[in-house]
């Protein structure tokens, strides 16, 4: 496959996800606010742009400042729009890949942004996470099991792992922790699989456990780590005896199994110390990827942020 063709797949995965994932990050953020008004907002809108990487964070910002920040500002890469717009021009440059329904899809979502500037953020969040479904429902049964699906599932994956952690280190900085966990388990789709796992238990640990090791939900941090060494394995395609030829492989690997190896409350006693350094790994493991797969690949611009 040609690297201009691999990359844009590659990253149309990360950028839908990207912006799927913020819009979860905006409904916890929201939810915690209306929820606990004892909150200081300044102080919590802050470091929430901070752990998103939004450079020049304002001193006075607030939920509406997040808002602009995050959601609408489409020269910040931390941004829904931003990224709903670099997945339209990445499916551009991949159209000949893509099947119609896709590419309609995508082409829709990035014509609705106009609009969406008006909603509520709850509206809003709710109509960027319907559309980002419905085109990796589309994806799923349109695109065949080649190359281009693994490059797409392998982005996907990559920016699935870096969001979650900036969620789950959100969740643990919160003040009101016992508010925050619960609102980021639906954020993520997960509260009820949680409800069953735990039976009905509800723990600050037992939901950092089901985010990060849950090998059965398919948004845990382990699951998409193993999603994103599946795809890259394939490509691959060398039949090693030992060891790892790709660099990215083998540091998605490691932090996999750092995670699954050690103990939980080692993990959790400085969560977002160990989620920034899990987005450092993952931040390096794309570097290498692109290192080896896109050798024309144009810069894309990303904050990683600070998760402390």
């Amino acid at each position: 496959m040609l690297s201009r063709i691999a990359d844009s797949l590659f990253w149309i995965g990360r950028y839908l996800e990207r912006a799927d994932d913020t819009a979860r990050i905006l409904d916890v953020q929201t939810q915690v606010l209306v929820e606990d008004p004892s909150i200081d907002e300044v102080s919590s809108c802050r470091q929430l742009l901070t752990v998103m990487g939004v450079e020049d964070v304002p001193d006075d910002a607030d939920r509406w400042t997040v808002m602009e920040l995050l959601a609408h500002d489409h020269s910040s890469p931390s941004s829904i729009a931003y990224a709903i717009e670099m997945a339209r021009e990445n499916a551009r440059g991949a159209r000949e890949t893509l099947s119609t329904d896709m590419w309609a899809s995508i082409n829709m979502t990035w014509r609705g942004l106009s609009a969406a500037r008006t909603m509520r953020q709850v509206d809003l969040s709710g109509w960027v996470r319907s559309r980002t479904a419905m085109i990796a429902g589309i994806a799923d049964s349109t695109m065949t099991r080649d190359e281009g699906w693994r490059f797409f599932v392998l982005g996907r994956s990559v920016e699935r792992v870096d969001m979650t952690a900036r969620m789950l280190s959100t969740a643990a900085l919160a003040s009101e922790a016992h508010l925050a966990w619960p609102t980021t388990l639906r954020a993520c789709g997960a509260y009820e699989a949680f409800i069953r796992a735990y039976r009905g238990v509800e723990a600050d640990q037992y939901a950092a456990e089901f985010l990060l090791l849950d090998r059965w939900f398919p948004r845990s941090v382990v699951s998409t780590l193993a999603a994103a060494e599946k795809a890259l394995a394939r490509l691959e395609n060398g039949g090693r005896r030992s060891g790892f030829n790709d660099e990215a492989l083998r540091l998605l690997g490691r932090a996999r199994t750092e995670l699954e190896y050690r103990p939980l409350a080692e993990i959790v006693y400085d969560l977002p110390t160990e989620m920034e350094r899990l987005q450092r790994r993952v931040a390096a493991a794309s570097e290498s990827i692109t290192d080896r797969y896109f050798s024309h690949a144009e810069t894309r611009e990303w904050s990683e942020g600070s998760l402390l």
